[in-house]
């Protein structure tokens, strides 16, 4: 009691400093031992006591006795200054101390150094003011309220899914939908599209708006459905619409999709698989829900970094693949995936105990060399198994249609081409040193020359030529509809930290993949556990 008088000066029951000091030794002893009853004081005693841990040593002291120091007594420009400095989910709490904190916490210079440092708001927040908009309103109508669907996202479009970036942009919130480059051009960067975002024009509440169409923003509705899952509505899916009807809008999707119109695709067996896919997305008019993911965490002893990467998948285009590192496995998830594979499945799954030492440059050209590498490895793969001495080599995750599935963290992987019949294919790998898959990139040499066999196809062939390592692994792969699953063997080969390769030995194709270059804020997982609950939650949704 003592401790919080001296901090607020407030007595102990009901006298002031003043009247403390008026008294003697004795008296103030016996007011001092009294009983506090009254509520209204114990709680601004707990207050007061949150403040002054708070406050950094302002007001503490050596005991017996404390200096006699009051935070009501500093001025308000330093009150200012140390409000500005405290998390302002807190700052609600701090004004009901007293009317004076009440008073300062009105002062917009704290507010605009909360949006800022909390959630990188870097505009001219000054500006507001002439719509009679406060960074109060700003930091707790729009920033602080919406602030659980900052992050990755995943969108629940059937088979195909997405990758949502949720960001502080200005004065807006804005959902961004991140889609691969055209294919075959896996190293180009990234396109993206807003879906809807969200502003603060008045003071009476935050307005959404659906960004969906071509004709401007319109009536949009968010639903936080729980920390980790939202929704979106659009109230007027009339401006989704175009004058030219299904037609016209089915060729500006293919233009901004594909970069190319379907004159240009001849390909019969592809045809279908765009249409299709018009079909499937078209019908939600941007009524969806997301759900959370994360980035995979690093360690030390990855591979390389994980992380995001753009691959070839043949008739389905580019597609985004997230690897991860499990121990002495790396694995590589979908985030957008295809009628064959879903988006949630392992594509392709890399054993990194089991290293592959590739022939010359002439024999790798062979493909019934390389096949009888990656057999040999598989073969030692099913002994250890039966062994028991070491873990499954194959892969035993989910099994997905006729395409390379990924297990979370492997060695940045690429994801499998297809053949025209919309699933990949494989490659081959002989079992090599175990121990050399320790080693870090750095201590791994300058690498060696690499050439496709022939007979495997690429989409893309300006792979490069030389790789530092390559690994046995297995893909998975399924007919259409994500049937009869099946994971066949074949070769993951590093290039470098930004791209990686896959060769399906059974199809006889090749998937390249590059790095997603972009920095995503607020996506890391809270825990490795997590981020492992996450990638078994995507996974279920389409197994």
């Amino acid at each position: 009691m003592a401790v919080c008088a001296r901090l607020c000066g407030v007595g102990p029951s009901r006298g002031c400093r003043r009247r403390q000091q008026r008294r003697g030794p004795a008296e103030t002893a016996a007011a001092d031992s009294e009983p506090d009853t009254d509520p209204e004081e114990e709680r601004i005693e707990a207050s007061a006591a949150v403040l002054a841990g708070v406050g950094g040593g302002l007001c503490a002291g050596p005991s017996p006795p404390p200096p006699r120091c009051s935070l009501l007594e500093l001025p308000p420009e330093l009150l200012v200054e140390i409000f500005a400095s405290l998390p302002g989910t807190d700052l609600p709490s701090l004004a009901q101390v007293c009317t004076k904190f009440r008073r300062i916490l009105h002062t917009d210079t704290i507010w605009r150094r909360r949006c800022r440092e909390e959630y990188g708001v870097c505009e001219n927040l000054r500006k507001l003011e002439i719509t009679g908009v406060s960074c109060r309103d700003v930091y707790a109508k729009l920033l602080h309220r919406y602030r659980h669907i900052l992050g990755l996202w995943q969108p629940d479009i059937g088979p195909y899914g997405g990758l949502l970036n949720v960001v502080v942009d200005g004065l807006f919130i804005i959902g961004w939908m991140y889609l691969p480059p055209h294919d075959p051009h896996v190293d180009d960067p990234m396109r993206f599209k807003p879906l809807f975002r969200i502003h603060l024009m008045e003071r009476k509440a935050a307005t959404v708006e659906c960004m969906y169409g071509h004709k401007g923003p319109h009536h949009g509705h968010i639903q936080i459905v729980k920390k980790d899952e939202f929704s979106t509505k659009c109230n007027q899916t009339d401006h989704h619409r175009m004058s030219g009807g299904r037609q016209e809008e089915f060729r500006t999707w293919l233009r901004e999709e594909w970069g190319r119109t379907l004159e240009d695709i001849f390909h019969e067996h592809m045809q279908e698989l765009i249409l299709m896919k018009f079909i499937y997305t078209s019908q939600y008019d941007n009524c969806l829900t997301y759900r959370r993911i994360y980035l995979p965490p690093s360690r030390p002893d990855d591979l390389i970094k994980p992380g995001l990467f753009k691959g070839t998948y043949g008739s389905h285009g580019l597609e985004i693949v997230m690897l991860s590192f499990h121990g002495r496995r790396a694995r590589g998830t979908k985030i957008t995936g295809d009628p064959n594979i879903p988006a949630g499945q392992q594509t392709v799954e890399i054993d990194l105990r089991h290293r592959i030492q590739l022939p010359d440059l002439e024999n790798q050209r062979n493909f019934n060399e390389l096949s009888r590498l990656v057999l040999e490895v598989r073969e030692r793969v099913r002994q250890e198994q039966q062994e028991g001495g070491h873990e499954a080599g194959e892969g035993r995750g989910q099994q997905g249609p006729r395409e390379s599935q990924p297990s979370p963290a492997q060695p940045r992987v690429e994801a499998p081409s297809r053949g025209p019949d919309g699933t990949p294919g494989e490659d081959s790998g002989k079992p090599g040193d175990a121990s050399a898959a320790a080693e870090p990139p750095a201590q791994c040499g300058q690498g060696q020359p690499f050439v496709l066999p022939v007979g495997v196809s690429s989409r893309n062939e300006d792979y490069p030529r030389t790789c530092r390592m390559c690994f046995y692994g297995t893909g998975l792969i399924a007919g259409h509809g994500f049937t009869s699953p099946e994971r066949t063997p074949g070769v993951f080969i590093l290039f470098d930290e930004d791209r990686f390769g896959f060769v399906w030995l059974e199809l006889k194709s090749f998937s390249l993949y590059s790095r997603v270059q972009a920095t995503f804020r607020n996506a890391d997982a809270p825990s490795p556990q997590a981020f492992d609950e996450m990638l078994k939650n995507i996974q279920s949704l389409t197994s």
